[in-house]
C-alpha cells in the first residue's frame, strides 16, 4: 500500500460507480440552471420558457439536482402563460 501516515485514503464503490458524479458544484453560482433561470425570469420571463424546454426535454437526467428547479420554472411558464392571456382577454373585451 502507498499510504503515508496521517492522510486519508478515498472511498472507492465498484458496484457504484456514479457515487462521485456529483461532487462538483452546480452551475450558475451553485444553484443550478432551474432555479438561476426561475429568478432571472422575474426580470425577464422568457427564461422561464427556455427552463421549461429544458425540462420537458429531459434535461435533468444529466444532473438529477436541476429537476425541481426546472419544474418550478415549467410551472412559472405556464401561470405566466396563463395570466398573460386572461390580460389581453380583459384589454381586448
Amino acid at each position: 500500500m502507498n499510504q503515508r501516515e496521517g492522510d486519508y485514503v478515498p472511498i472507492r464503490d465498484l458496484e457504484n460507480v456514479q457515487l462521485g458524479m456529483f461532487d462538483k458544484p452546480l452551475p450558475c453560482f451553485g444553484c443550478g440552471i432551474g432555479w438561476f433561470s426561475l429568478l432571472l425570469g422575474f426580470v425577464f420571463p422568457l427564461m422561464w420558457y427556455f427552463s421549461a424546454i429544458l425540462y420537458f426535454g429531459k434535461y435533468y437526467n444529466k444532473d438529477p439536482r436541476e429537476r425541481s428547479g426546472l419544474a418550478a420554472c415549467a410551472i412559472a411558464a405556464i401561470v405566466f402563460t396563463i395570466a398573460a392571456v386572461i390580460a389581453l382577454l380583459v384589454y381586448l373585451l
